[in-house]
């Protein structure tokens, strides 16, 4: 199955690591830091050029660590929802 993260981009469910909330996630700096490496390494594709509000960590054959990151402007909740991961219930 795919999922459409924004914009013109889609990826394959089979390749998603994690999708994660940007609000949320990047309070630890562990997260931060992650973030930062792989934009250094080239590894970050921004799907918008609206504010991000979640990111998605794929696997990837095209890059050296093996991983891939995309920036949406979807939020991480309407991409798990659209992914199939989660059920309507799971925010009940």
């Amino acid at each position: 199955m795919i999922l459409h993260i924004g914009e013109t981009t889609v990826i394959k469910t089979d390749d998603i690591i994690g999708i994660f909330d940007l609000d949320t996630s990047t309070i630890s700096k562990h997260t931060r830091n992650y973030l930062n490496k792989a934009q250094r390494d080239g590894e970050v594709i921004s799907v918008t050029y609206d504010l991000p509000k979640s990111f998605i960590v794929c696997r990837s054959k095209e890059t050296k660590s093996g991983k891939i990151i995309y920036l949406s402007q979807i939020s991480a909740q309407t991409l798990l929802k659209r992914s199939g991961f989660i059920g309507e219930n799971y925010l009940d």
